[in-house]
């Protein structure tokens, strides 16, 4: 199964950026499923034109983020990302709530601040 992505040169994020949020989003929609295997570095970045280093930055991204897993010479897999993704924010949930509490503010000052960073890193509801 192609990855068949695509990386804009001229959009204003960087094409590891743009290389890691496609497959993120993929692995969590579920059209590269659990245990998927993905190019290899060197095959994905000749098929995209891009620098071996550029998508091996987006690969250590994804890995570190609990999306893929690599096992050494049998090659980069989609891992259960859902997962991982939920465990990491419920983690870093409670570490911001430790931390808040710590700083004196009320609960309704610690949702107004995870609401602004919410509205900065997606985009306003209205």
């Amino acid at each position: 199964m192609p990855l068949n992505l695509t990386v804009d040169p001229t959009a204003p994020t960087a094409p590891y950026e743009q290389v890691r949020a496609q497959i993120a989003e993929r692995a969590r929609s579920g059209d590269l499923p659990v245990g998927h295997r993905l190019p290899t570095v060197r095959g994905l970045a000749g098929e995209l034109g891009l620098a071996v280093n550029t998508v091996a930055k987006a690969y250590r991204a994804l890995e570190e983020d609990g999306v893929i897993e690599t096992r050494g010479r049998h090659g980069t897999f989609v891992a259960a990302a859902g997962d991982a993704a939920a465990r990491e924010a419920a983690a870093a949930a409670q570490a911001y709530a430790g931390r808040v509490r710590r700083l004196g503010l009320d609960r309704a000052a610690a949702l107004a601040a995870v609401r602004d960073a919410l509205d900065a890193a997606y985009g306003r509801e209205d």
